[in-house]
């Protein structure tokens, strides 16, 4: 049996907000005398949108109803109605995501965006999203090498590793073709970020003072000379620490990359080369130009991407998705979709009590972690049992309903787990919690700090399409 969902990818970054539409489709790949296994198994984008310089109002703000009225409009042209759409995710990039009002543009978004597509923002998520949306994630499986994917945009370079398709590490560093810009022949912004990169490469910059293009290309040979830092194409100096985004999980590759991939804006002109050096009023072309006579493009090889500016958009869209494992259990559909659920993944010890049958300490975690993170609900993970038999099953269910004593009166009961026993599990939950909703899925793989979005059932009952994401507004 086949089926697919129609899902929106949408990006709004520091210089541009662009939208995505793609099908996906969901097959069941297992034999007819196996347990079903649902997968994606391919994707199609069926509408590209325009490229919209992202719009902003006073005081480094985002204006929210502008770029509602830009996706609306894409939403008329694509031909789609918010009710059709079935997945997907709203990301806010780069600087972006650090503006005072972020969480009330994913707020707005959320409306538009369709029953299940998602709000998120941060730079862990997006360096990943990019590096999938370019295809490098992809040629790394297929080459079984390390690639890693710089996605270059006007405030932030996200960067992805994979190694065998596997993603091994990421990072983001303030390095972006809009942290300085350029009106009628002079400087008209200097990020502090990019006054900190000029100041290490010897240059003074000012707000007013002439746009000299030789002056500046020492900063952005600084810039890019701190992506290869971070990489380990050449010794780390202090401002490569200095200038890694302070939301992101902090970099540290063991082994060296292979290869290189280029996506966001800036890509652009990393892969075609452009001398208007201020055609966007900004040192995009001259940041892409640096990054071309940098290690990143004599050391390693360059291998071609799929998507350059588009490539968070349809990461977004395509990749943010997976589908829950060969078993799940979940009888109220009508409780989803649900959306910003908080992953709860216990301690090595909490969860060993777990597996013999004692809830106490999950459910002390569980009260802990619900006022820390002021949820009114979270899905227990529980990563630790590889195929446990039915006497573990059953001691799991025992310890899970003693904490979900924890949660609110009535707020179902919310589980994953990475190997495929949801559907006992859940039955055997359900013998145990009367007073509240049970949902028990499997196969997806999460970690603490994520969020989950539950969809509702596809296949008859038996997938559910869910996105983990992460959330993150900074400062």
């Amino acid at each position: 049996m086949d089926t697919s969902m129609l899902s929106v990818g949408i990006d709004i970054g520091t210089s541009t907000t662009s939208m995505v539409v793609s099908r996906l489709h969901v097959r069941n790949t297992a034999s007819c005398f196996t347990v079903p296994r649902v997968a994606i198994t391919g994707t199609e984008i069926v509408y590209r949108g325009e490229i919209y310089q992202t719009p902003q109002t006073g005081g480094n703000r985002i204006d929210a109803d502008a770029v509602a009225s830009l996706l609306e409009e894409e939403y008329r042209r694509a031909g789609i109605t918010p009710e059709q759409v079935q997945t997907g995710a709203v990301i806010i990039t780069g600087e972006s995501s650090r503006k005072e009002n972020a969480a009330l543009v994913t707020e707005r978004m959320s409306r538009l965006a369709g029953e299940f597509v998602v709000a998120a923002a941060g730079p862990d998520l997006e360096s990943i999203i990019a590096a999938k949306g370019a295809g490098t994630a992809r040629y790394s499986e297929e080459l079984g090498c390390s690639a890693a994917n710089f996605d270059v945009g006007g405030g932030t370079t996200n960067i992805a590793v994979f190694r065998g398709g596997q993603l091994e590490d990421k990072g983001c560093w303030d390095v972006g073709g809009r942290l300085i810009r350029v009106e009628k022949g002079r400087i008209s912004y200097v990020s502090p970020r990019a006054a900190l990169a000029a100041q290490d490469a010897g240059v003074f910059l000012r707000v007013g003072g002439p746009a000299e293009p030789e002056s500046l290309r020492k900063v952005t040979d600084r810039m890019a000379e701190v992506l290869c830092e971070a990489v380990g194409l050449v010794p780390e100096t202090p401002l490569c620490r200095t200038v890694e985004t302070g939301e992101a999980t902090p970099m540290h590759l063991k082994c060296p990359v292979d290869c290189v991939s280029f996506s966001g804006g800036v890509a652009d002109y990393v892969y075609h080369p452009s001398t208007d050096w201020f055609r966007h009023g900004d040192i995009g072309p001259l940041l892409a130009d640096s990054i071309r006579r940098s290690a990143l493009f004599t050391a390693r090889k360059v291998i071609p991407v799929l998507e350059t500016i588009r490539a968070t958009v349809v990461g977004a869209g395509s990749y943010t998705t997976t589908v829950s494992g060969s078993t799940i259990d979940c009888v109220r559909e009508d409780l989803l979709p649900l959306k910003n659920l908080p992953v709860l993944v216990p301690g090595k010890e909490t969860e060993t009590e777990a597996g013999l049958g004692r809830g106490g300490a999950l459910a002390e975690e569980a009260r802990w972690f619900l006022q820390e993170s002021a949820a009114d609900n979270t899905v227990f993970c529980l990563k630790r049992f590889r195929s446990p038999d039915y006497r573990k099953v059953c001691a799991l269910a025992d310890a899970l309903a003693e904490a979900a004593g924890a949660l609110s009166p009535g707020a179902p009961l919310l589980v994953l787990t990475e190997q495929d026993y949801a559907k006992a599990l859940g039955q055997a939950l359900r013998r145990r919690v009367k007073d509240r909703p049970v949902v028990c899925i499997d196969g997806v793989r999460a970690e603490e700090g994520d969020y989950l979005d539950l969809g509702r059932p596809l296949m008859g009952g038996m997938v559910l399409p869910v996105v983990v994401k992460t959330l993150i507004f900074g400062k």
